[in-house]
């Protein structure tokens, strides 16, 4: 279970991997004329500059993300042998992020394509013998599920369902699948129109009705009427049977007794469950007759319910809610029948992101960050810990975000998605506590003709307080020491989530222009610890940019920066933090404020975590206590705003609503403040990014608006 990530991931404590919805509207509003950056030379038709080339292209453009692929959810097979992974490929046609499962031979390294040739396929999973895969294939048109023998028989399509499955699990005797799926329900209704509508008329559509206090979500637009339930299906084929009933979402993941008479689930199954956002329990379900009890009864979330391999005891994650923006996620483990529940390793101060139980049923893998890098640690049941994988990455391309996945075979073999700050997550193998082996190699021709630009780590005392604040300076390729450079702020989003050493295109491409990226993980960033992140608890944004202005000062002290070519930019919480230290400061030449939160009054009524924002985020509702929401508001140091200020936003965004940014862009303008509106058509929160030519197509636009403020540079030149 992963912790709330507001302006980056989910807003709910969900266990599935995130999925950054995209679509696509009209072209984006154009910048005033008066604003328009200066014309730049026409440029030569495409066959000429080809011909007049005499060498590759070195340096790291926006057409290269069309060539990028990128590595997920690798399942290890029992005995450790084979690696079935998602390959998630940018797909130039079509513009989006194409799925397909392969598999590797852990011995030989040989690659196999398994699904993917006829329609996206993705969340493979190993039958307990190993024997087959199951997965979810959208082959043919909608998502379903298929089982592949894996001897060398068939793929086979189980299901035809109205919805998409999730959260697949096979039962202990590989007889059975159960898995979760939205059963939709009829929408409300209030009246109607008048019954005499003529033949052949053409109304207008019927009236929307809504009645859910989360009415719209994310990368899901509008919510349809339903419920997540679980259900159950042979594994040969044959008719699913519903397992969960009522007005409830039954989430996975799920989990089997070892006599596969019981799943074990969590869910919020209390009447008020709208308005109490974190709160979950494990439940436990009679498969045969549908009986729920309930193991856990503390105020918070208790997620992620894994029972032992020996079938004694059921590992979960969760925390004690005290109504703070951000908890540190614990890892507990109880009986069977939810006695005897403790604490593991209850003094390790980090939060864990996943679990997976060891063979021998006393110790766990565990998932988690640590200053900006991810690993995964072997945790025994006494509570002792050792690393036994490093340099987890993945999860995204656009900014370098901590992240990744893993499985653990039964001989303890760890399969996992790593990677450094130049390349993409790889599936990677760790055997015995040693060095991991690199089992792909996704992105090889785009590694061995571009320049990319290095990263190094930094570390400076908050002229706040003296806390340490650490970041990574991404360098101009071929950068020469002692040369000073423009400088780029970039401020991860969350603001509980980590940036580290890992690749990034926005940075990439930044950095090909000539500008080094300065990511910092300022006070309220995880993987330093619980204290480090509370240190914004009802004061955010706050000392968090005292934070920031020492490290790019480090960045000028160090010899790189050039103090007198600042630049700003961020998304989500780092669009709130970007409009807060214009605000603050004129130090920089031109800021990017993208999908930030700019009036917590209309944020905490018009996005889609309506009982999250108030109690947990600024600990009252906005008619209670307006002066705190003011008080935090970008919106109110507009006043003192002098800096030229992009805004950007996704046209479909309901995390940080478009109104927020419009809010922004119009205050601007009133003043009189250099600034341009730029929506990304179609695009949510989190898929602002998602497809290859609206990822280039943004940071290009951050790019030319930087440039129109850098006086007297002229951007580096296409290299041959």
């Amino acid at each position: 279970m992963r912790k709330l990530a507001l302006f980056g991931t989910a807003l709910i404590a969900l266990t599935a991997q995130p999925l950054w919805a995209q679509q696509e509207e009209a072209p984006a509003q154009q910048p005033p004329a008066s604003e328009t950056p200066a014309a730049t030379p026409t440029p030569m038709p495409a066959a000429a500059v080809g011909s007049a080339r005499t060498g590759p292209e070195r340096r790291f453009t926006g057409a290269d993300l069309f060539d990028l692929a990128i590595a997920a959810d690798p399942q290890i097979s029992p005995d450790g042998r084979h690696i079935a992974y998602v390959r998630r490929a940018n797909d130039i046609m079509t513009d989006r992020a194409v799925s397909s499962i392969w598999l590797i031979d852990t011995a030989t390294g040989r690659e196999t394509p398994l699904a993917g040739q006829d329609g996206p396929a993705f969340s493979p999973r190993w039958s307990p013998d190993g024997s087959r895969l199951a997965y979810v294939s959208a082959a043919g048109g909608s998502a379903q599920l298929w089982v592949r023998w894996m001897d060398g028989g068939e793929a086979v399509r189980l299901t035809g369902l109205p919805t998409s499955p999730s959260s697949l699990t096979w039962a202990p005797d590989g007889r059975s699948i159960a898995y979760t799926m939205l059963v939709k329900d009829e929408g409300a209704r209030l009246g109607s129109a008048p019954a005499n509508k003529p033949e052949g008329a053409k109304w207008a559509e019927p009236l929307d009705v809504r009645t859910l206090l989360t009415y719209r979500a994310d990368g899901q637009g509008y919510v349809e009427p339903g419920f997540e339930k679980i259900f159950l299906i042979p594994a040969t084929g044959g008719a699913p049977r519903q397992l969960t009933f009522g007005p409830y979402h039954d989430g996975g993941p799920l989990s089997w007794s070892r006599d596969g008479r019981t799943l074990y689930f969590s869910a919020n199954r209390q009447a008020e469950w709208e308005t109490d956002p974190l709160e979950s329990e494990i439940h436990a379900l009679d498969v045969a007759s549908g009986a729920i009890a309930t193991l856990t009864d503390r105020n918070g979330p208790d997620a992620n319910p894994l029972v032992s391999p020996d079938g004694r005891l059921i590992a979960y994650l969760g925390f004690d809610d005290a109504l703070r923006a951000y908890e540190q996620t614990e890892l507990y483990v109880m009986n069977r029948d939810g006695s005897g529940r403790r604490r593991i390793a209850a003094n390790w101060d980090y939060s864990v992101d996943a679990v997976q139980w060891g063979a021998d049923s006393r110790s766990l893998y565990v998932q988690y960050d640590d200053h900006g890098e991810t690993k995964v640690a072997r945790v025994t049941l006494d509570g002792s810990v050792r690393d036994v994988a490093k340099g987890l990455s993945g999860g995204g391309l656009d900014r370098p975000y901590t992240g990744g996945s893993f499985t653990v075979a039964g001989n303890g073999a760890i399969a996992f998605t790593g990677g450094t700050a130049t390349r993409p997550a790889e599936v990677q193998l760790a055997r015995g506590g040693g060095e991991a082996r690199m089992l792909t190699d996704l992105n090889r021709t785009l590694r061995e003709v571009k320049s990319l630009a290095q990263v190094r780590k930094i570390t400076v005392a908050s002229s706040h307080d003296g806390l340490p604040i650490e970041g990574w300076l991404t360098l101009p390729p071929g950068y020469v020491e002692g040369q000073r450079v423009p400088l780029i702020l970039e401020i991860h989003g969350g603001p509980f989530t980590a940036y580290g050493p890992h690749f990034s295109t926005d940075n990439q491409l930044y950095a090909a222009a000539g500008y080094a990226v300065l990511s910092a993980n300022p006070r309220g960033s995880t993987s330093y610890g619980e204290a480090f992140a509370q240190q914004i608890d009802k004061a955010y944004p706050g000392n968090d940019y005292f934070d920031l202005i020492s490290i790019v000062d480090q960045a000028i002290a160090l010899g790189i920066a050039d103090p007198d070519a600042l630049f700003v930019t961020g998304g989500s919480g780092g669009g709130v933090l970007t409009s807060w230290i214009v605000g603050k400061t004129n130090r920089f030449k031109a800021a990017a404020t993208q999908k930030p939160v700019i009036n917590w009054q209309t944020q905490a009524l018009t996005a889609d975590g309506p009982a999250f924002f108030g109690p947990y985020w600024l600990g009252a509702q906005p008619w209670e206590d307006p002066e705190r929401y003011w008080a935090r508001s970008p919106l109110s140091l507009v006043g003192n705003v002098e800096t030229p200020t992009l805004v950007v936003v996704g046209g479909e965004d309901y995390r940080t609503p478009v109104s927020e940014s419009e809010q922004y862009y119009t205050a601007l303008r009133l003043r009189g403040v250099p600034t341009a509106l730029v929506k990304v058509p179609g695009a949510s929160h989190g898929g602002i990014a998602a497809r290859p030519s609206q990822s280039a197509a943004k940071a290009a636009a951050i790019l030319a608006w930087f440039d129109k403020y850098r006086k007297g540079w002229t951007r580096p030149a296409a290299s041959d």
